[in-house]
């Protein structure tokens, strides 16, 4: 077996070719440009391998290796991902303190000699990545949303705190185009009556806010809120800044939920799950054949909990690793809240956890893992959810 090991960089990479089979270094390590150039020189130096049983390894952190990685298939390569945290601990043995491009590049080689160490990329599984930078970019908009919402909350606060007493529904239509154009009690008490009742009304045949003119007039007048022209054109900012990541997030879930309904995955066969959710976790997940059993895809979602033990002291109720994707442990909470109203088995399950004195965190977590068992088991025989063979 011939190992290729690249130590990938922003600018450049360092790249060795060992032979597995004796440990004799074939091209000593040396440096390729992170562009054209220098991905051509590599496949220069190791194109001669391409024929033979081989292996190209590249730790999987950042993205400085997603175009080499490309590169590579295109030109036939066998590609493989090393788990970072199995290079830290293997330098760590070793001794390597110091950052060193050509004996990380030599690790990197050495490690694909050891199966657990590494994964398999393909042309399929490079594709699912750019749909995982789909799904992971819509939940990074909705929690930019809340914070920005809450930042408008903050300086709503300060310039008009009496604002939300109205009956008025928070961050609808009517609402932000008023508070866009009078983002203050300050803006709205002298102005004309006639001004304020143009601003409330909003285009569409939809419902018009049951608020008046009159209402927010006479509540700004006695409000308490500060005269303050930089937090007014802080809220004016916000709401353009939420209003255009709103259009942005619906755009995003329409190509997702497209998606869904394109790969038709077994996934959303389950009750109260969510084309959002169901194929955020899909496309966390990725191939599932890369998981021997469903202890293996519970661990990777960081859904396993931590046990300390010592001595007679076993803490077997600890909180789980989060080792695994986030975006996936969010999703599947989001889902097991709707799974467990529209589906007696886990609701059952929740309610039976809850019995056993378990908090609510708790009970979801274990309906989670009981969901993430399911979820195995369909993509792994292509099956659709049936409630009677669920245990």
């Amino acid at each position: 077996m011939i190992d290729i090991g690249i130590d990938v960089g922003k600018f450049k990479h360092c790249a060795t070719v060992l032979d597995d089979s004796t440990g004799e270094v074939l091209i000593k390590p040396f440096f390729l440009t992170n562009d054209r150039k220098g991905f051509d020189i590599l496949y220069s130096k190791t194109k001669q391998f391409i024929h033979r049983k081989h292996s190209v390894g590249m730790e999987d952190t950042g993205h400085y290796m997603i175009n080499l990685t490309n590169y590579l298939l295109d030109k036939k390569f066998t590609v493989k991902y090393i788990n970072p945290r199995a290079t830290f601990l293997r330098r760590k043995e070793l001794g390597i303190s110091a950052k060193n491009d050509r004996k990380d590049a030599l690790l990197i080689a050495e490690m694909l000699s050891e199966k657990r160490f590494w994964r398999s990329i393909s042309v399929r599984s490079i594709e699912n990545s750019k749909f995982r930078d789909i799904t992971r970019l819509y939940h990074q908009l909705q929690e930019q949303q809340n914070q920005d919402m809450n930042r408008l909350q903050r300086a709503l606060d300060i310039v008009f705190p009496e604002v939300n007493s109205l009956s008025w529904t928070r961050y609808s239509k009517a609402y932000m185009k008023f508070l866009s154009t009078y983002p203050s009690a300050s803006s709205i008490a002298l102005e004309d009556i006639r001004n304020l009742r143009k601003a409330l009304k909003t285009e569409g045949k939809g419902r018009q806010s049951k608020v008046t003119a009159e209402e927010i007039r006479e509540l700004a007048k006695c409000s308490v809120g500060e005269d303050n022209i930089s937090i007014d054109l802080e809220v004016t900012s916000i709401i353009a800044i939420i209003n255009t990541r709103e259009e942005q997030i619906r755009i995003l879930g329409k190509k997702i939920e497209e998606f869904s309904h394109k790969l038709n995955s077994p996934i959303i066969s389950i009750p109260g799950i969510s084309h959002i959710s169901g194929m955020t976790i899909l496309a966390e997940i990725g191939d599932i054949n890369q998981f021997q059993n469903t202890g293996n895809l519970i661990s990777f979602a960081g859904m396993d909990p931590l046990v300390y033990q010592s001595g007679k002291y076993d803490a077997a109720h600890m909180p789980i690793s989060k080792h695994g994707s986030r975006y996936m442990r969010k999703a599947l909470y989001q889902a097991v809240f709707t799974v467990c109203k529209y589906s007696p088995t886990f609701h059952d399950y929740y309610t039976k956890k809850r019995n056993q004195g378990k908090s609510h965190r708790c009970a979801q977590g274990h309906c989670a893992r009981k969901l993430l068992r399911v979820i195995y088991k369909l993509l792994s025989t292509n099956s659709l959810y049936d409630q009677n063979h669920i245990q």
